[in-house]
């Protein structure tokens, strides 16, 4: 009896677990590629091994994808193997944006470099088809010999870049200052490889190597945990962001929670020790660029 009793104990607390766990909703997805993505262009250029997807960039083309659906609001995750050896030119970007000359756009774009030196990973965000908000820092670790988890979290509060988890970027709604935050357009999931050698590597004065060729760039471990849209054009913004907020107990999703509105204490020194240590250009900082400061750079804390 006294089994039988655990047992019953166990499954109550295993469905209370379950139904609490319910309570906070998202739209998990994590799969193989062409569960979640679909080339977008160079099929020649993929290269399928199992979980395994690489992308190859040589002097005829590089490659990209892009997700099946549009989303709002949530999170994406890829882990990825950048480029190794001399990558001086190449860039691997991965990114999420809206369509349209006004659109939204949060991106990871990872510099190559020269057999030895560090790659850069710039970041930039896009809110109504202005960028210019360039990032830079170099990694405590090297990118290309393991993968490595980059993520995009995205709610109406804030948009943080992290690399393993560590928040290397956030951008914050600071529509009560008059600046304009993405948080009315469906967005889709991007990633691919060019040679960007005009550009990507010391300001272009180090050029591709095509000697070198393929560069190849790996990814595995495709998470999407966000809200789909399943019209995601202009006209049906106003619906897709009620679809994809919380409505009161009957529809709560996680990234709406109040510990989701800001960076916890851990994370805000995370993101400290990483701008202190490894950020190497801030457009915030960059006064011959913009003599008159950005109006959301006199107000971020980070």
């Amino acid at each position: 009896m006294a089994f039988g009793v655990v047992s019953v104990q166990s499954s109550v607390l295993h469905t209370a677990v379950i139904l609490l766990a319910m309570a906070v909703v998202g739209v998990v997805r994590s799969a193989k590629f062409d569960e979640l993505f679909r080339p977008s262009w160079a099929l020649d250029h993929f290269v399928y091994e199992g979980y395994l997807l690489k992308l190859q960039l040589d002097n005829y083309s590089g490659a990209g994808f892009e997700s099946k659906s549009k989303y709002m609001f949530g999170k994406v995750t890829a882990q990825i193997k950048l480029v190794e050896g001399d990558s001086a030119g190449t860039v691997t970007a991965f990114y999420m944006s809206s369509d349209g000359p006004n659109h939204n756009e949060f991106d990871f774009e990872f510099l190559g470099n020269t057999t030895g030196e560090p790659y850069l990973v710039q970041t930039n965000v896009y809110v109504n088809g202005v960028g210019n908000r360039e990032q830079r820092l170099n990694l405590w670790f090297d990118p290309t010999t393991d993968f490595h988890s980059y993520t995009i979290l995205w709610n109406q509060r804030q948009v943080v870049f992290m690399v393993d988890e560590t928040p290397i970027r956030v951008h914050s709604n600071l529509e009560h200052k008059g600046v304009p935050f993405p948080k009315d357009q469906a967005m889709g999931v991007y990633s691919s490889i060019w040679n960007a050698d005009d550009w990507a590597t010391q300001g272009g004065r180090v050029k591709t190597n095509w000697t070198h060729a393929p560069f190849v760039t790996s990814y595995r471990a495709f998470e999407i945990d966000a809200c789909e849209c399943p019209t995601p054009t202009a006209a049906a913004a106003a619906d897709n962001m009620k679809r994809c907020s919380s409505s009161g107990a009957e529809k709560r999703y996680w990234w709406d929670e109040p510990t989701m509105s800001e960076l916890s204490l851990h994370q805000s020194h995370q993101l400290l020790w990483v701008r202190a240590n490894h950020m190497v250009y801030d457009y915030c900082a960059d006064t011959a660029r913009f003599p008159v400061i950005p109006v959301e750079c006199e107000h971020h804390r980070h």
